[in-house]
């Protein structure tokens, strides 16, 4: 059978290497950022996010099970003239340690049983950025296992103890080619 990181290391192989974009909910949201600390891309694929993070001003780790895909990031870090501190790491059975991180970006992952460990990992005062595919979707991309799949408004529920500073999710309403379809966004303050 095929480890995690066989399996990723395998699909970023297939990905085009290059400088990958910071998702969505970050690029909307950047002006929440502080201007300085910490900060986590976690399950980081190719970094976008990191990227991103490091251009504004921040000491951005990057961590990804995926060991081409980290390589891939480093290369794109010292292109881009950033420094990101991007390990090989199972984020599920090692993640961040409590109240070390002052922003924390997850961007299409999710593991529900990992989320408590998530918010204990934000400082006071920190953030949490998250995408990520729903169940009510308008076009099948993204995973089909529901497992890693959001319910309708799961996300508030996985992280209602925070400050719920920006969420969108539009499931099927309305006219379906327009808006943010098929993912919910979140931004929380701890």
């Amino acid at each position: 059978m095929q480890s995690s990181q066989q399996k990723w290391d395998a699909i970023y192989r297939q990905r085009e290497k290059g400088f990958p974009t910071a998702s969505l909910v970050l690029q909307q949201n950047s002006h929440l950022l502080p201007m300085q600390g910490s900060a986590l891309d976690l399950a980081c694929g190719q970094g976008g996010n990191a990227l991103f993070l490091a251009k504004a001003g921040l000491d951005v780790q990057a961590w990804d099970v995926s060991a081409v895909a980290i390589d891939q990031l480093k290369h794109a870090a010292n292109v881009s003239g950033v420094t990101v501190k991007a390990e090989v790491q199972d984020v599920v059975n090692n993640p961040p340690i409590p109240n070390s991180i002052d922003v924390l970006v997850v961007s299409f992952f999710l593991d529900r049983a990992l989320c408590p460990a998530l918010l204990a990992a934000i400082k006071p005062g920190g953030l949490l950025f998250y995408q990520t595919y729903c169940q009510q979707k308008t076009e099948q991309i993204g995973p089909k296992n529901p497992e890693y799949l959001l319910s309708d408004n799961e996300l508030l529920q996985l992280f209602s103890s925070m400050k719920m500073r920006v969420y969108r999710e539009e499931a099927l309403l309305g006219n379906h080619s327009k808006g943010l379809r098929n993912q919910a966004i979140l931004v929380a303050e701890k």
